[in-house]
């Protein structure tokens, strides 16, 4: 089978690494990734196409026999790429991995989801949505609240668009800025103010044919750019996997609750949905409640829960593809695993590009998640420079039989590996064994 994988990040690193250590792709089949990065080129192909580029994409499928594309990143499924190929004679009959239009819907507009989880009776905070055209009700609103406010840009933002202000002061300031003064583009057009919920984030995440789904390896990510969760949100600054409280008691808890509501949710509004759904999910007194729905995997939290799954993942997609996932597998590893991500310095604000990293041959026991990377062509002598491209740049992913163990072989690492104004998080997992 001839496979497209759309991105360019960790999280598409780590798909084309499963599906290379699965040989799922035969010697006279391919995997190409668009755009790819300098980690994914050594998984299969990269091909220099835009994400959003549906046309060139249509071009690259038909012109290599492509058999299934698989989609990482929000932005082509909240554009349409899936209802792009279903209105096309020619591609309609190629699986897209990642759901239409419709069902991204639960990412592409925190309003829309909101609306939908009410619907459906899914625990969430309570909330309202605003816009320009009733701001002054919305300045009214957050003073009925109680501090911490919790402000969310409608639409996607790089996972940045969620602010939490501690004073009504900044939170009204900040509502004009989102809204008057565009700070998220498009995105803050409409705002949703919600009730803070006291509690532990945890990341679920299922695969769906739309009929039935299987439950991924649970994974808690680590979002603030400082130790002990200070400062601005990032895209992800590390993950683990397991998750100790996540334990049968309360993933019972989530299944009936929020999986099973969502899945048969869109069943009944006659979403079609196939491919991943991220429940961001918080644990408030051991009962969950959904922060909110993401349409693919996590990033971070892919790099800690792809390593887990032991079964074929070709073959997950296929089950997605033909409506077949119940008579699939799924087993995954007991192991824990640990990510700590590198990024550079200013990361998430302003950050410089083009610096050489270092001692990437020296690390054992990790494996290497490329992000924000790129390399030059071979001098000379034939050596290859990695050089960074992106605020968050590796992502240093370790088994353990604990969470201490897999942290410390990630931290080992962390530390051989060097580029110019390298950062990281000192602290990754050490809230749930109980250490700051």
């Amino acid at each position: 089978m001839n496979i497209l994988l759309l991105g360019g990040g960790g999280r598409e690193h780590a798909i084309a690494w499963k599906l290379a250590c699965d040989n799922s792709l035969q010697q006279t089949n391919k995997l190409w990734i668009a755009p790819g990065n300098a980690g994914t080129e050594l998984c299969g192909t990269n091909v220099s196409i835009s994400v959003n580029d549906f046309e060139a994409i249509k071009h690259f499928v038909i012109k290599n026999n492509i058999q299934m594309v698989i989609v990482g990143p929000e932005n082509p499924l909240v554009n349409g790429i899936n209802d792009y190929f279903l209105n096309d004679d020619i591609l309609k009959k190629i699986p897209v991995i990642g759901p239409q239009k419709a069902g991204a819907q639960i990412e592409g507009s925190k309003d829309f989801a909101k609306n939908f989880m009410t619907r459906h009776n899914i625990p969430t905070a309570n909330y309202k949505t605003f816009s320009k055209n009733n701001l002054s009700q919305g300045l009214s609103f957050l003073e009925t609240m109680k501090p911490p406010y919790v402000l969310k840009a409608d639409g996607l933002a790089a996972g940045k668009g969620v602010l939490i202000c501690n004073t009504i002061k900044q939170a009204k300031k900040e509502l004009e800025n989102m809204i008057e003064l565009s700070k998220f583009g498009e995105a803050s057009n409409k705002v949703v103010i919600e009730e803070f919920l006291n509690g532990i984030e945890l990341s679920v995440f299922v695969v769906t044919d739309g009929k039935s789904y299987k439950i991924l390896p649970v994974a808690k990510d680590y979002k603030k750019i400082g130790d002990n969760d200070k400062g601005p949100n990032t895209g992800g600054m590390g993950a683990i996997s397991h998750v100790p409280f996540a334990n049968k008691i309360f993933m019972d808890k989530v299944e009936k609750r929020i999986i099973i509501p969502t899945v048969n949710g869109l069943k009944k509004e006659n979403i079609p949905y196939k491919g991943f759904i991220y429940f961001a999910l918080i644990n408030v007194d051991d009962n969950p409640f959904v922060i909110e729905y993401n349409v693919r995997m996590g990033d971070p939290e892919a790099e800690v829960v792809i390593p887990r799954i032991k079964s074929n993942l070709l073959d997950l997609f296929k089950g997605i593809a033909n409506e077949t996932l119940y008579d699939k597998k799924l087993e995954t590893d007991n192991r824990y695993t640990s990510t700590v991500m590198l990024v550079s310095k200013g990361y998430p604000e302003k950050y410089e590009k083009g610096k050489e990293i270092y001692g990437l041959n020296k690390v054992s026991d990790s494996i290497i998640f490329y992000s924000g990377v790129t390399k030059n062509n071979p001098d000379t002598t034939g050596t290859e420079k990695i050089y960074t491209n992106g605020g968050r740049v590796l992502a240093i992913t370790s088994y353990g039989n604990t969470i201490e163990e897999a942290l410390e072989k990630s931290y080992k690492n962390a530390k051989i590996i060097d580029f110019k104004g390298k950062y990281y998080r000192k602290d990754i997992g050490k809230d749930i064994i109980g250490v700051w």
